[in-house]
């Protein structure tokens, strides 16, 4: 498997990054690099350095998945725009096997949807057996902007907490693994990071005067974000929080996650199901 970067603190990034008890959002800075000591080139270094691990783990998990096996996970990536959700996807998603992934971003519901119970269109997309599922939001939609635009009575998104916890529990309960990350962005850099979508032409594309509502509403998203964090992170399912300002950190920090719990399932290759002696007697004459 690939090599350890010699950066990396002994701290693992689950530990450094876990929303514990009293854990307050404005206490984390948007800047820091917990569990991580080298600066953007190292960091870069270490994201490429992981690949080789990180693909046969995943290959390792969609094998296993293949032949009986019932683990599989959930990355789950929240954060507020340009917070760097489509990077993630890019550089650690996109780095391991297509054929073990499906990633699934969430936009605003559609009609039918709204027809169904919140959860409904989150049951739709769950990975099965060997996969890791990615949702680019999720779930937590239903208790963000739901929220924050008063979409709905507050009644009914306080309700919600529950329905998810319990909801996540039995992900849990059917061999998921819930991996839950916040990618903790600060005003300013966002306010940068909309304003260099205005300048570049190539970045126009991505710039949603609608973007804008949302910041206007900072104050208002950071309470319900802390509100997410002390009614959902649970033991079965807690949430991480990445600092984002810096854009390498994010992506190697969500790709440690990943390994991480990756690495704890210890899966070794699936045993053959079929006589390898026999089979390789067959082969032997069929040939030319």
């Amino acid at each position: 498997m690939g090599k350890k970067s010699t950066r990396s603190t002994s701290t693992p990034f689950s530990d450094a990054l876990r929303v514990g008890e009293g854990f307050t959002l404005s206490d984390v800075d948007p800047r820091a690099t917990p569990a991580f000591d080298g600066d953007k080139a190292d960091g870069k270094d270490a994201l490429a350095d992981a690949d080789e691990e990180m693909d046969e783990l995943q290959e390792r998990l969609y094998a296993h998945g293949q032949s009986g096996g019932t683990h599989k996970v959930l990355l789950l990536i929240q954060g507020l725009d340009t917070a760097g959700k489509g990077g993630i996807m890019r550089h650690v998603v996109g780095a391991v096997d297509p054929q073990g992934t499906e990633i699934t971003a969430f936009k605003s519901p559609t009609q039918e949807e709204l027809d169904h119970p919140f959860l409904w269109r989150i049951r739709k997309a769950l990975p099965g057996a060997g996969m890791i599922g990615v949702f680019d939001r999720s779930h937590y939609e239903d208790v963000l902007i739901v929220r924050v635009d008063e979409l709905v009575e507050p009644a009914v998104w306080a309700r919600r907490y529950t329905t998810i916890n319990d909801f996540e529990k039995s992900l849990v309960e059917d061999d998921t693994t819930v991996i839950k990350v916040m990618l903790h962005l600060s005003h300013e850099e966002q306010g940068e990071r909309l304003a260099e979508r205005l300048e570049r032409p190539d970045k126009f594309w991505k710039y949603n005067p609608g973007d804008v509502d949302t910041r206007e509403k900072w104050d208002d998203y950071m309470e319900a974000y802390q509100a997410v964090m002390d009614k959902t992170s649970t033991e079965h399912a807690p949430w991480f929080v990445v600092p984002a300002d810096r854009k390498w950190y994010a992506r190697l920090a969500v790709q440690q996650l990943l390994r991480e719990h990756l690495h704890a399932f210890d899966l070794g290759w699936p045993p053959a199901d079929f006589d390898i002696a026999k089979e390789k007697k067959r082969l032997a004459k069929t040939a030319r």
